[in-house]
């Protein structure tokens, strides 16, 4: 397939296809993005990509986005939707292979998920099926890639496990827990998925099943996890625990998937596992196992939180405030910025004389009832102070952090080193208003298990207090005395 075809992109928004988009344009392919709320996506996707309004509902709203397109990508469901969403997904399908066929595409790729034709399938894996078959009855050859569970910081599959796994020191399992699955890393379906657009099939439809190496029941998934997050947990096998209340349970204990829970839960009484090996003849592929995809997921996760500017990646007032802050993935963040009357030059070297002889700008006789208190558990304390009262460097210790990153006048961020049931950074970042700065302050947990959350919606009111104080002292530090960036 030539660099210079159109590839179509639907559900680019989603966490699939918002890892896709990059890959294909990595790979040299013109990508149109199909989405109904065009205009915010039209702001964060890679230069050079086309986005256009359009909703599968709509049938009138295809016709354009298909023209001189030569693949398209059908990368959405409507599981989270209310009402009857087999029937929206049944519409969505029909519109999206008549509009294909009409402008003349040559393939389309979609995803869908694992399980026997002739099983007595849930509604989810029905309709996911269903999708497929009248992709295929629109006379556009179609790639169905069908997947079990997708192992990677975002998928819903992954967070539902990681949130009773982290939440429940002791589990009442269902039967459903022992149901075999074979789980695939988040990049291993990215290189599938990636390769598609110009691999040869020949004439017709294919359905590819796809699965890393492992077939693992789903408690063996997370007893795995577990034991990378060093936690111990336990669990005990309930017999009549059923699919449906299994659902209303998962409600309570994860309220983010309450509304979607009975309908992914009831989805687990069935197999997911490979039956036709011909991915591994078909694509250049080498899966990886549950172990290393659970491990590459959490590394990632660290990889992406490090790299993330939270003055993008949150609006200038900060998040909607909830008690705890927002969680993303198994981090809570508690993000806050301020205006300051002073250059960002000098913002950042009141930043950056942080801890010390400076003190931390508000409250000091907290930060050392803290210290004294990570003594007595064992830890470092507040006595390490820092090697240079004006400069900071990656690696230097600033009382009971370390610097983990710095990029000089922009950014610093500080890892902690006390005695603590998670992990914690705390994050400055300047940038210019106008003629002032803008000052934000980020502190992010990742806890470690039920312990953690305790901990930190315990200490959250303190939080508020002691974080809200030092962003404002830092900002009257700045404007009361300027001071030179440091050299």
């Amino acid at each position: 397939m030539a660099a210079a075809e159109c590839i179509l992109l639907t559900g680019a928004t989603g966490y699939v296809g918002g890892r896709l988009l990059p890959l294909l344009v990595a790979d040299g392919r013109r990508v149109r993005c199909l989405a109904r709320q065009a205009e915010r996506l039209a702001s964060r996707v890679p230069a050079g990509v086309e986005v256009v309004p359009g909703d599968v509902l709509d049938p009138d709203s295809l016709a354009l986005a298909m023209q001189g397109v030569s693949a398209a990508y059908y990368l959405i469901h409507s599981m989270g939707a209310t009402g009857d969403f087999e029937s929206q997904d049944r519409v969505a399908a029909d519109n999206f292979a008549a509009a294909a066929r009409a402008s003349g595409v040559r393939r389309i790729i979609y995803l869908g998920g694992l399980g026997e034709d002739d099983a007595d399938l849930s509604a989810h894996l029905r309709s996911r099926h269903e999708v497929g078959a009248r992709l295929r009855a629109g006379g556009v050859p179609v790639l169905e890639l069908r997947a079990s569970i997708i192992i990677g910081s975002g998928s819903l599959s992954f967070e539902m496990i990681r949130a009773l796994v982290e939440r429940l020191p002791v589990m009442l399992t269902p039967r459903w827990v022992e149901v075999t699955a074979q789980p695939i890393a988040i990049g291993d379906v990215l290189a599938y998925l990636r390769a598609a657009a110009a691999i040869d099939l020949g004439p017709g439809s294919q359905v590819v099943d796809i699965g890393g190496p492992d077939q693992v029941s789903y408690g063996e998934l997370m007893r795995e996890y577990a034991r990378q997050r060093g936690l111990r947990r336990w669990m005990l096998r309930v017999p009549t625990l059923t699919p449906r209340l299994s659902s209303l349970w998962l409600g309570l204990v994860t309220p983010l998937y309450a509304r979607i829970g009975r309908k992914l839960v009831d989805s687990l009484r069935h197999p997911t596992v490979v039956r036709d090996p011909r991915a591994r003849r078909l694509f250049a592929v080498q899966p990886l196992g549950v172990r290393e995809a659970i491990a590459s997921a959490l590394r990632h996760e660290d990889t992406g939180f490090a790299r993330t500017r939270w003055s993008d990646a949150l609006s200038a007032a900060g998040p909607p405030r909830v008690w705890g802050g927002v969680r993303l993935g198994n981090r809570l963040v508690d993000s806050r910025c301020i205006t300051c009357a002073a250059a960002p030059e000098a913002v950042f070297a009141v930043v950056e004389r942080l801890g010390g002889a400076t003190g931390w700008y508000y409250a000091d006789f907290l930060w050392t009832l803290r210290g004294w208190l990570d003594l007595l558990l064992g830890g470092v304390g507040m006595r390490r102070g820092r090697p240079d009262p004006d400069h900071v460097r990656v690696g230097d210790t600033l009382d009971c952090w370390r610097v983990e990153a710095v990029q000089p006048g922009q950014r610093l961020r500080l890892a902690a080193e006390m005695k603590l049931p998670g992990r914690a950074w705390l994050e400055f970042e300047v940038q210019p208003d106008g003629d002032q700065s803008r000052l934000r302050q980020t502190a992010t947990f990742d806890p470690l298990g039920l312990w953690g959350l305790a901990y930190w919606y315990g200490v959250w009111p303190l939080h508020q207090l002691v974080f809200a104080g030092m962003l404002r002292g830092l900002a009257s530090a700045a404007t009361r005395a300027p001071l030179q960036p440091p050299a």
